[in-house]
C-alpha cells in the first residue's frame, strides 16, 4: 500500500476527532479547556493533511516536497486544493498557536477553525479519500 493510503488512515481518524472538537466546541463555546483541545486536535489535523498531501503528491511524481507551503502551493497549482491562501493562512496560524499562547489569538484561531479552515481540511480528507477508493 502506498504511504499516502497508509497515512490517509490516521488522518482519517483524526478528522473524525476533529468534526466531533467541532460540535463539542459549537455547544460550549467558553469552555477554555475544550478551546484549547479543540485548537491541538486542529493542530494534529493540519499536520497530518499537509503531510499526507506531500506522500500522494510524491505518488502523483511531483517529487519530495519538504515544507508545508510547497505541499500546498504545489496542490494548489495542480488543482488538487482550491483554496491555496487559505492553507498557507491556516498554518501560519497553526505555528502561531504551537509557539505562543494568547487569550485572545486562541478565541480568533477557534473562530478561524469554525468559519474556515475547518472546512477545507474535510474538502482535502474528501478528495484524497475519492481518490483512494477509485483506485
Amino acid at each position: 500500500m502506498e504511504r499516502w493510503k497508509q497515512r490517509l488512515q490516521n488522518f482519517e481518524k483524526a478528522f473524525t476527532s476533529l468534526t466531533v472538537a467541532v460540535d463539542r466546541i459549537k455547544a460550549n463555546p467558553d469552555d477554555e479547556m475544550l478551546r484549547a483541545g479543540f485548537i491541538q486536535t486542529y493542530e494534529f489535523n493540519l499536520e497530518l493533511a499537509w503531510k499526507t498531501l506531500a506522500d500522494y503528491l510524491k505518488d502523483q511524481g511531483f517529487g519530495e516536497l519538504s515544507s508545508p507551503n510547497k505541499v500546498f502551493r504545489t496542490a494548489f497549482q495542480a488543482g488538487i486544493i482550491k483554496e491555496g491562501q487559505l492553507w498557507l493562512e491556516a498554518m501560519r496560524d497553526r505555528n502561531l498557536t504551537v509557539h505562543t499562547y494568547n487569550e485572545d489569538l486562541a478565541e480568533k484561531v477557534k473562530n478561524d477553525i469554525l468559519g474556515k479552515y475547518y472546512f477545507i481540511i474535510r474538502d482535502l480528507f474528501l478528495t484524497l479519500k475519492q481518490e483512494k477508493d477509485d483506485e
